[in-house]
């Protein structure tokens, strides 16, 4: 693994633990040990991450994947030690049904947080068409050119 790998997989976890509140920044804010605690992991090998000097090995990754809101899947194909198409999303991961994923299902794939599936919803739904957004657009969401093409043909 190279030192650039490295850093940008440090550089993403860093990210997804400020968005968390963990304060990371301050030598006295305990973010670092607050998660090291919380995924009962050993702050060595968050500050060990943190600082570029080591990769978390697997079972580090599989406790603090979800305190970060993302899958272990997410977190090996960020470090680069897999390639997407080595862990393929399993059927449970997959839209049930053989059904056209839901905004909700790629809200999960990308892991969004439960508590901000709603608004992640509400916001890409305002950019699909409204055939595509889930239950259609809400009646005030203005229609795009195409649509208002579609409609007068």
């Amino acid at each position: 693994m190279s030192t650039l790998e490295l850093d940008a997989f440090a550089a993403w976890v860093e990210t997804l633990m400020r968005q968390r509140g963990y304060d990371i920044d301050s030598p006295r804010g305990g973010g670092k040990s607050r998660i090291a605690d919380e995924a009962g992991v050993h702050r060595a090998a968050v500050t060990r991450l943190l600082q570029r000097q080591s990769m978390p090995d697997l079972e580090t990754m599989r406790r603090i994947a979800p305190l970060l809101g993302v899958s272990v899947r997410d977190m090996l194909i960020r470090s680069g030690r897999v390639a997407p198409e080595e862990l393929p999303l399993t059927p449970r991961e997959m839209a049930p049904g053989g059904r056209k994923p839901t905004i909700e299902d790629f809200a999960q794939w990308l892991g969004v947080p439960e508590a901000r599936r709603e608004v992640f919803v509400k916001v890409v739904s305002q950019f699909l068409e409204p055939e595509d957004a889930e239950g259609g657009a809400p009646a005030d969401a203005p229609a795009t050119a195409d649509a208002r093409r579609r409609a007068r043909d």
